[in-house]
């Protein structure tokens, strides 16, 4: 399940490094290379930012969702369970010392 976890992180953090500057020095190379004109270039790095935003999103969804089966598996309570049991014995405690 963490190495999972880890292979989702890390896949999110690669997505996230595909920069707009990476993206733009990728179309000169492929310019250079493969012919392709001005507009293409522009499409083609345009492409390359939404699928990167789509698989970022993607990702960090699957990342919630796994860790909230692992929570749920493990029983660990959310930090809003958790404060509203707090504040639960805090009002018993006081009625009891009343």
């Amino acid at each position: 399940m963490l190495e999972f976890l880890e292979k989702a992180v890390l896949t999110a953090i690669g997505v996230a490094a595909i920069t707009q500057k990476k993206a733009e020095e990728l179309v000169a190379e492929m310019k250079d290379k493969y012919k392709i004109s001005e507009e293409e270039g522009k499409l083609f790095v345009d492409r390359i930012q939404v699928i990167a935003k789509d698989t970022k999103e993607k990702v960090r969804e699957m990342a919630e969702f796994e860790v909230q089966k692992t929570v749920d598996r493990l029983g660990l309570v959310s930090r809003e369970e958790f404060d509203r049991l707090s504040k639960r014995v805090e009002e018993l405690e006081s009625k009891q010392n009343n």
